[in-house]
């Protein structure tokens, strides 16, 4: 079995390394959990390890809002101190405070 552990903890509000988006994690995969077309689409060269976290992110960038899927090694804490501006924001996490958001639900 594969020990890993998550670098980035739910509500945290991160960076992606290489693309110009940055939001909110709110679930980690302990490894890859997407489907293989989806790892397959990412360019040959690009492709991150499957062996490692893997976070599910309220997005944001310049044009829009989305859900992103981005492993460990293409994120870096975001250190700007300002919130995200996703519309899904509330259902999941309560008001933005000391950089970064609380949980506002419960976990099963």
């Amino acid at each position: 079995m594969l020990k890993s552990e998550a670098k980035y903890s739910l509500g945290q509000v991160v960076r992606h390394r290489k693309h110009p988006f940055r939001g909110v994690v709110f679930d980690v995969d302990p490894e890859f959990g997407n489907t293989e077309a989806w790892y397959q689409a990412i360019p040959e060269h690009s492709r991150p390890r499957k062996e490692q976290p893997f976070y599910h992110l309220l997005a944001e960038n310049d044009d829009s809002y989305y859900v992103a899927y981005v492993s460990e090694q293409n994120l870096v804490p975001d250190e700007t101190g300002e919130p995200v501006d996703h519309p899904d924001l509330p259902d999941l996490f309560g008001d933005f405070r000391d950089g970064r958001y609380p949980l506002e639900f419960n976990l099963n």
